[in-house]
């Protein structure tokens, strides 16, 4: 059985964090520019990732750019493209050199105030040209200004009607942090929350049912406080939130196994999309349990009342349903 994990990032060459410095303290003045690495620099980067894959048994991954690096609060808009326009290139390099681990997911070229219309062209660009699968989608590109609607709000439809007219899915992965008030994951967790929320009281899947989200780290806080969402449904004599909540996918970056097995028993085997975001903040070792946090393969099969035929949706067939454009071998 091939183990496939949608969610990781990039392992760059410190080029890249150099130029885009050089983009944030000149605001663009010098032009564009490129990174000052070469093709086999950016090969070379991804080795040692490839090799903790193979450690954490994991055939292929999906990778997209860094979150907390892709500067959507930053301005000028034109400095935000150049940027995720040279992440997305290095992410085809590496998936050109390791065509049978990494899988390419497109950044997005959000920033903060700009219509989503924006970012269609260079996600239509990663798709026609590049051949990614994917996008990754910040539902708060004002990198905690809170000034976006919310995923549910019409102002996000342009970008929804290209995901369904080149069929491809979303991982809904909140990027920076700029509110002190905030660490970057915690904005993650509350971000991922308000987007589950925004999208399940709205019309977004009657007007899109071809429509594709992915709730990175496990769906935020929602499907651990389910409860109080169930609720507040049965005194609307609405639809059960459990049945709005199965029109998303989820991932399983959850870096506890008590978490892990709740979302699998709230959202259901059949939603739920292995994943580690390796290397990432889970690559720490736990003496406790003798391995990585990061290393979850063995944490999905160590709950004992999945069937076989879940473990395997879990591991690789569900990620095959939501990434149709994925045509790799069994």
């Amino acid at each position: 059985m091939q183990i496939i994990d949608v969610h990781g990032h990039i392992s760059a060459p410190l080029a890249l964090y150099a130029y885009q410095a050089q983009l944030i303290a000149s605001k663009g003045f010098h032009g564009k520019g490129r990174p000052a690495c070469s093709d086999e620099e950016v090969v070379d980067a991804a080795k040692p990732h490839v090799e903790l894959l193979r450690k954490l048994s994991v055939d292929t991954q999906f990778i997209s750019p860094r979150p907390f690096a892709m500067m959507h609060s930053q301005k000028p808009e034109r400095i935000v493209h150049w940027y995720t326009e040279h992440v997305n290139d290095m992410i085809h390099k590496q998936v050109t050199a390791y065509p049978d681990v990494f899988v390419g997911v497109a950044g997005l070229p959000q920033s903060a105030g700009v219509s989503p219309a924006n970012a269609v062209a260079e996600l239509e660009r990663c798709v026609t040209e590049l051949g990614f699968v994917g996008c990754v989608l910040n539902p708060d590109p004002g990198e905690g200004d809170y000034a976006s609607p919310p995923l549910g709000d019409e102002w996000w439809y342009p970008l929804y009607e290209k995901m369904v007219e080149l069929d491809v899915p979303a991982l809904i992965h909140t990027a920076a942090c700029a509110n002190p008030r905030e660490s970057y994951s915690n904005h993650f967790i509350t971000e991922e929350s308000i987007a589950i929320l925004s999208l399940v009281e709205s019309r977004v899947f009657t007007d899109f049912p071809g429509l594709k989200l992915i709730v990175a780290h496990g769906g935020g806080s929602i499907p651990y406080q389910i409860g109080r969402w169930r609720a507040q449904r049965l005194q609307k004599n609405a639809e059960r939130f459990d049945d709005s909540l199965r029109r998303l996918y989820f991932d399983t970056v959850l870096y506890s196994p008590e978490a892990l097995e709740l979302l699998l028993k709230v959202a259901g085997p059949d939603r739920c999309l292995f994943a580690t975001e390796a290397p990432g903040i889970g690559s720490g070792y736990d003496p406790e349990v003798g391995r990585t946090l990061d290393d979850l393969k063995p944490v999905v099969e160590g709950i004992g009342w999945l069937t076989a035929e879940q473990r395997e949706a879990v591991f690789q067939g569900n990620a095959r349903t939501v990434f149709s454009r994925w045509k790799a071998a069994l």
